[in-house]
């Protein structure tokens, strides 16, 4: 009876390093092909992510044009436009106190009055 069971554990012990010979190089591959299949799923992500990174870029440079081209028609059509919107953002650089002075520029028709003093008028009789 002691003969069997050493017969028995020397039996089970070359069947399991003959199992381990055989599967454990299966083992390795397998480990191997899910490895790659992790970095091909984690590149195809990468890659779908900078896609849609792209993607939405062009949308917002498209919408950029789009409000460029319409603000440009309104300073066309409506020329009051840009000056309301000067005013407003002279306004608020007043408010944030990026504008330390003030020089008023005497204008006629838009054109600066260079010269300064006693303009003469032609009177007409």
């Amino acid at each position: 009876m002691k003969t069997q069971g050493i017969i028995l554990v020397i039996v089970s012990a070359l069947l399991i390093i003959f199992g381990l010979m055989f599967g454990l190089p299966q083992y390795s591959v397998w480990q191997q092909e899910m490895a790659g299949k992790a970095r091909l799923a984690e590149a195809t992500q990468s890659r779908q992510i900078l896609i849609e990174q792209a993607r939405a870029e062009k949308e917002a440079a498209l919408l950029q044009a789009e409000a460029i081209k319409i603000m440009g028609e309104a300073a066309q059509k409506y020329p009051e436009y840009r000056k309301q919107e000067f005013i407003g953002a002279f306004g608020e650089a007043l408010k944030q106190g990026k504008i330390n002075q003030i020089i008023y520029v005497p204008t006629e028709a838009n054109i600066p009055v260079l010269e300064a003093g006693k303009r003469f008028s032609v009177a007409t009789d």
